[in-house]
């Protein structure tokens, strides 16, 4: 057996904060030792830096099959695997949408080689038409652990409760539930819209999604949720009513969770001024008082999670007018930072954002999120908390460059990701 130590760093996990080094056995890719001064083959020091379990996205679209020009999951990978990721979920909005095995079968043997594991979602309703469920009995078999038709949301209500009432009773192989993600919106009073509807919108002519589009999605959802007795989680959280209704959901004891994305606590609607359209997004971005809300949600534990939504565009479909170019913006590599730079949280509290309840809602906790101790899978993040840089959306390891941060200062990097015990990022640069 030959080993890694990384020396010389503070472990962060569920356990809290300790000095200690992590010692790995390379061919295995497990953890043997968390102790200080336990001997090993290779050592890298990490004076001065976080060693926390490598992060887990729970909303990523990394467009294969059928949008290979934006991304593949190659591609998304080595991003995630940059901002720190050694797992992402990723959404069925494929083409053809990851609805059956097949499709399913096919992403994962796209990610045969990826640089940190991909776990595919799947549509709820066939062809995400929300006229029909998909065959959600073999997607389970299969190992799906996430069903969602992100994009457009489940819009009949009667359905939406069939599936959670038939997701009930399915089990994973280890036991555990499976998980419906709704995308917040009805669409009735978004369509037509392409930024939030407000002052601005107004301001520039453009069509607006008011908020209450997203708030009654969320609280027909928690009622639903209320109704079976079924864990609903709620997908990119955007505005104060929709914290509000989760925070009051937790309190009553219902079985909800919640994420929200980086540019929902980072930038509002006031970007879209100049109608460049790297700054539209679904849901889109919201007023100043909204982004306090959602930042208030990530602090006291409304929001279970912080998740990328990382949606790469091709260059040519971004340049596109603002009310006909398509919503998204990438994530996989900005989002910690962005979140160590602007929350203000503990870096406790940030592993559990990043790591341990994202990891633990999309049923991966046997082997991602933590805890960091022996015999568990090497999953680590390895953090410089001083390290200030800039974003270059150049520099990215994405085939798009559609991020809005781009010159952007941060402070946060992650000098290494190590995957299954394989340091698939050196010193900041991705090993394959």
């Amino acid at each position: 057996m030959t080993t890694t130590a990384f020396r010389g760093g503070t472990v962060i996990d569920q356990g809290g904060r300790r000095p200690g080094d992590i010692v790995i056995d390379d061919s295995s890719g497990a953890i043997v030792a968390v102790e200080e001064g336990s001997p090993a083959d290779r050592t890298i020091e990490v004076d001065g830096c976080y060693v926390v379990p490598g992060f887990v996205d729970i909303h990523s679209h990394l467009r294969q099959p059928g949008n290979e020009m934006a991304e593949t999951i190659e591609s998304g990978s080595r991003a995630a695997a940059l901002g720190g990721y050694t797992a992402v979920v990723t959404m069925p909005n494929t083409d053809p949408c990851t609805d059956s095995v097949a499709v399913v079968s096919e992403v994962l043997d796209y990610a045969a080689d990826a640089l940190c594991e991909i776990k595919p979602s799947a549509a709820i309703t066939l062809g995400r038409s929300g006229e029909a469920l998909s065959p959600m009995a073999e997607l389970v078999a299969a190992g799906v652990r996430m069903f969602t038709d992100d994009g457009t949301g489940l819009q009949d209500a009667q359905l939406m409760r069939r599936a959670l009432e038939y997701a009930s009773g399915l089990l994973t192989d280890d036991g555990t539930s499976i998980v419906l993600s709704q995308h917040c919106e009805v669409s009735a009073l978004s369509q037509g819209g392409v930024m939030h509807e407000g002052a601005w919108s107004s301001r520039l002519g453009l069509g607006g999604q008011p908020a209450e589009a997203e708030e009654l999605m969320v609280a027909r959802d928690i009622a639903l949720s209320r109704l079976t007795g079924m864990r609903v989680h709620l997908q990119h959280l955007s505005t104060a009513g929709s914290v509000a209704l989760v925070r009051a959901a937790k309190a009553e004891g219902h079985p909800v969770t919640a994420e929200a994305a980086p540019h929902h606590f980072t930038l509002t609607d006031a970007e879209c001024a100049g109608y460049d359209p790297v700054f539209k997004v679904h849901p889109p971005l919201r007023p100043a008082s909204d982004v306090e809300a959602v930042r208030d949600g990530l602090r006291d534990g409304t929001i279970d999670a912080v998740a990328t939504d990382h949606a790469p565009h091709t260059p040519d479909s971004k340049e596109l007018p603002f009310d006909t170019a398509p919503p998204g913006m990438l994530g996989l590599e900005t989002a910690f930072a962005l979140a160590h730079t602007e929350l203000d949280l503990e870096m406790e509290r940030l592993v559990e954002l990043f790591s341990t309840a994202p990891a633990r809602i999309a049923g991966l906790a046997d082997r991602q999120g933590g805890p960091i101790e022996p015999g568990r899978a090497a999953n680590l993040a390895i953090i410089d908390p001083e390290r200030t840089w800039t974003v270059d959306r150049g520099a990215l390891a994405s085939l798009a460059s559609n991020t809005p941060f781009h010159g952007r200062s941060v402070t946060g990097m992650v000098r290494h990701t190590v995957f299954a015990g394989e340091l698939v990022v050196v010193d900041g640069k991705a090993t394959r």
